[in-house]
């Protein structure tokens, strides 16, 4: 038995007698032939698409269908020295720092009220994350009723606590804070139950050493729970900014990045640029330029939480 299990172990080594392939080239053999497919579509339709992207900021490519010629760094010189995309780009920061938050903050609260072990667990975690699953489409549908400046919930509201009515989507003063909560509404769900799971997985005899020396709820809340929250913290937070800086579908069915350009975000303005403009190359430009900005924010912010913090 022991001459056969050593064996075994040599088999990846040396080559068999019968002239089979040793069994772990054929065990690498069989997982690739079930990972192609998806590196085949992952080539395809995103490695691919960026690259080609890529390329495409360096020429004049268009819409028009005229051939595209190179011009180097031309549409990035272009680029920073477009004021419009600055002023897009400062639209995206201020939505950013609008949802980033409050999308760290409010599933943070909500799943400890939910950790707290209340009557119908499945309700609970049924109603925060269900607007989720709903598409942005009828989102905005019902947050554009919401917000209807003659006969919306929201108006009324104001107007039953003695407020003169706000026009929530065509004011440039409220614009942007009704599409961020909006934003907030439709999305904590996915952010409550990473950190719902993160509670769960808190070894409970943490709390029970805690509570034998005497520490309340709330020490043990800022000295147990926090603290071991601060990876899945981090993670969020990357994802969150990530997620705000791409902010484009609801802005654009909302507004249309109205009224007066306030709401504009550099995405969409990439996309006027690229679609209605039919500047391909310069919209490629501007989009990796968002992209860098994306990344070198997302690393930092990823490594200010992750310095010396433990976790869940």
């Amino acid at each position: 038995m022991m001459t056969s299990a050593v064996l075994e172990r040599r088999d990846h080594r040396v080559t068999r007698a019968d002239g089979r392939a040793p069994w772990r080239t054929r065990l690498w053999h069989s997982g690739a032939l079930f990972v192609l497919p998806f590196l085949l579509v992952f080539a395809v339709f995103l490695v691919w698409p960026i690259i080609s992207g890529f390329v495409m900021g360096f020429t004049d490519e268009s819409l028009n269908g005229r051939p595209a010629t190179f011009v180097g760094l031309a549409n990035y010189v272009e680029a920073f020295g477009d004021p419009e995309v600055w002023r897009t780009l400062w639209h995206t920061v201020i939505f950013t720092l609008m949802t980033t938050i409050p999308m760290v903050v409010i599933p943070l609260a909500v799943a400890l009220l939910t950790n707290l072990g209340f009557p119908g667990q499945w309700l609970w975690r049924m109603s925060f994350f269900a607007p989720f699953l709903l598409p942005v489409t009828v989102v905005t549908i019902f947050w554009g009723w919401m917000y209807h400046a003659d006969f919306g919930l929201a108006n009324a509201a104001l107007e039953a606590i003695g407020l003169d009515r706000v026009a929530w989507l065509q004011d440039e003063r409220f614009a942007m804070l009704s599409i961020a909560i909006t934003t907030v509404w439709w999305t904590l769900g996915f952010n409550y139950l990473l950190y719902l799971a993160a509670l769960q997985d808190i070894p409970s005899h943490l709390y029970e050493a805690a509570a034998i020396d005497g520490a309340g709820a709330f020490r043990s809340m800022w000295s147990i729970t926090l603290p071991m929250l601060g990876r899945i913290t981090g993670l969020i937070g990357v994802l969150q900014l990530i997620a705000s800086l791409k902010v484009f579908d609801q802005i654009y069915l909302l507004t249309r990045g109205g009224p007066n350009g306030s709401t504009r975000p550099v995405l969409l303005y990439v996309y006027d640029v690229g679609f209605s403009g039919f500047r391909l190359g310069y919209a490629a430009a501007i989009s990796y330029i968002v992209f860098a900005v994306i990344v070198v924010l997302s690393l930092g912010q990823l490594k200010l939480f992750s310095r010396g913090g433990s976790g869940s």
